[in-house]
């Protein structure tokens, strides 16, 4: 008579059956399984940190980008305030010229008095 493999009732029974002809005891696979368990728990505890984190760097982000728009009117402002020194100054420039020429001016008018009433 021919030894009958035992059949298992259900799949759990199947599984159960083959893990151990694999050596692994359910004991194992549930140690395994809370392992698991504790592992997902903590990465899931990291990842509430690191979406804080990069909710803080949004933040500062918008932060330095609103930063750099008033500094850039600022800059412009700089820039415009720069043109109009500069024009100022050549006109002060072109200023001082024409005073010189105007003491010229006069010198020379008086000059030119002088020798008429010699005359």
């Amino acid at each position: 008579m021919k030894k009958r493999k035992k059949t298992p009732q259900n799949k759990s029974d199947a599984v159960a059956l083959e893990l151990r002809r694999l050596g692994v005891t359910l004991d194992d696979v549930k140690h395994q399984g809370s392992l698991t368990a504790e592992m997902v728990g903590h990465l899931s505890k990291n990842m509430e940190i690191v979406k804080e984190d990069i909710s803080g760097l949004k933040e500062d982000v918008s932060g330095l980008k609103k930063t750099q728009g008033v500094h850039t009117e600022m800059i412009g402002s700089l820039a415009t305030n720069l043109e109009i020194v500069k024009e100022d100054i050549e006109f002060i420039k072109n200023g001082f010229k024409r005073k010189v020429d105007v003491e010229e001016f006069t010198a020379l008018t008086r000059r030119v008095s002088l020798l008429e009433r010699r005359r």
